[in-house]
């Protein structure tokens, strides 16, 4: 009786097409992108307005069920799918996809959480702006998702995270409150920053239904370069000298270790290697600049001219054009794909200081291969932010079960050296289910009392996305 009233209900407000409530309608929503998690909802919610997620929320609230918020469910660490008890609905956002305003003279670009990243970029595009967040999964996921992930991606390096890029949010209250803070102020020193309790918190605090973004000015010039590399400290010092030559203009510069290389082309048709000779990791750099005429090849040649005289890098190539540009950022930006293709493995998403990052490598790799002499390391990431996608397996599939049941010793072994650095277990894809217990082990008591006090004091049902985060 309660379901039949429950669904009764949300018909009424987003209308019969838009809840889902058979397993065959509910299954995609169910199976996060990996195909690890597999939850059980109640039902699918979609509603198509702020006012409807509003009224969605109360009445789940009003009954004590549980809520999922949905983006894209492009997630890696289950943040987004239920949990396996059936007793939540999932409210899937896709539907809140319009542009509401966009500001030129401001700089600025007010979206629905439903709008994938692509499009927004697209917006921008079209009034000569530029958003920079750039993820591989830019196609599918939305920009809720990215905010509630606090999303990083490969321009953070120049241009920060989510949460730098924005400046207003509204959201969904748990109890059913609209939060209206959309404002696209750089300026407001009038109390606590609220929105900045969202970005970043997976959707336990609340749901995400807009936000104003920073926009910034369309590169018009640009130069790319893949580099070959003996390991990661000479990748850091390259990363210093072309720092220092072109300053601001360094937009990107990616680390990407050869197993990681390897996957990519033997599983992404189409792929092929941009050097003649294997290396051992491969830096991909990127420089932009707003001006058509400025000069970016020749710093760029000049910086690894210098470095290749000096020993300190083998070969490397300088896009000629923009194809060769796209089909080096491809290399890197299919590595989750391949990865995805290959197998199961055991994923981390830390950061660290950027400086320690071949400290980091050195001692993890020497400390896996003493515990587990077979294993495979897929390294690869930010290097110019200090994240590392640092993934583990076994060279042969078929090896691969009894790994994966290692998980615990492995992710003790990694994060006890991230942390001892000074680093993050979760640098860009939050804690989700996947993280939620082992981050009690690295954030202090104090640290985990207050985020508790805020979860209570928001949430006091603890209805929103619960078993995630924490």
């Amino acid at each position: 009786m309660l379901m039949t009233d429950l669904i009764a209900s949300l018909r009424t407000v987003v209308g019969d097409s838009h809840v889902l409530s058979t397993a065959a309608d509910r299954a995609p929503f169910e199976l996060d992108w990996r195909g690890r998690y597999r939850g059980d909802a109640l039902c699918v919610v979609r509603p198509g307005t702020t006012a409807e997620v509003a009224a969605v929320v109360r009445i789940c609230a009003e009954r004590g069920i549980a809520m999922v918020p949905q983006g894209g469910n492009t997630g890696l660490v289950g943040g987004g799918v239920p949990l396996g008890n059936g007793n939540e609905v999932v409210i899937s956002l896709s539907r809140l996809n319009r542009v509401r305003e966009i500001d030129p003279d401001n700089n600025t670009l007010t979206v629905e959480a439903g709008c994938t990243l692509v499009s927004v970029q697209a917006v921008a595009a079209e009034h000569d702006r530029l958003f920079p967040l750039s993820l591989a999964s830019e196609g599918s996921c939305q920009i809720g998702g990215n905010l509630s992930a606090n999303a990083g991606g490969v321009h953070v390096l120049r241009y920060g995270n989510t949460r730098e890029l924005t400046l207003g949010l509204e959201a969904v209250l748990p109890d059913g409150r609209i939060w209206d803070g959309l404002r696209g102020l750089r300026k407001d020193n009038t109390g606590y920053d609220l929105k900045h309790l969202f970005i970043g918190a997976e959707g336990t605090l609340g749901i995400i239904t807009a936000a104003v973004l920073k926009l910034f000015p369309m590169p018009r010039a640009s130069a790319v370069a893949w580099v070959a590399l003996a390991d990661a400290a000479d990748a850091i010092e390259l990363l210093g000298k072309v720092r220092d030559v072109c300053g601001e203009r360094l937009a990107a510069f990616e680390i990407v270790g050869r197993p990681a290389l390897e996957l990519v082309l033997r599983h992404i048709p189409g792929s092929t290697d941009p050097l003649r000779e294997p290396s051992a990791c491969y830096a991909l750099i990127e420089l932009t600049d707003p001006a058509s005429d400025t000069d970016l090849q020749s710093p760029l040649q000049t910086v690894l001219s210098t470095a290749m005289a000096s020993g300190r890098i083998g070969d490397a190539v300088i896009a000629a054009s923009e194809t060769q540009a796209k089909s080096l950022w491809a290399l890197r930006e299919n590595i989750s794909e391949a990865q995805r293709i290959e197998g199961v493995s055991i994923k981390h998403d830390i950061a660290v200081p950027v400086s320690s990052i071949p400290v980091f490598l050195e001692r993890a790799g020497n400390a896996l291969r003493e515990a587990f002499p077979d294993i495979r390391v897929v390294a690869f990431g930010h290097a110019g932010d200090g994240n590392l996608h640092y993934n583990l397996s076994k060279p042969v599939a078929a090896d691969n079960a009894g790994f994966i049941a290692q998980t615990a010793a492995i992710n003790r072994i990694v994060h006890d050296i991230v942390a001892a650095l000074g680093g993050s277990i979760s640098a860009e894809h939050g804690l989700g289910q996947l993280k939620r217990e082992e981050v009690t082990r690295y954030k202090s008591p104090i640290e985990l009392e207050l985020m508790r006090s805020i979860k209570n004091a928001l949430d006091p049902q603890h209805l929103m996305n619960p078993g995630k985060l924490i």
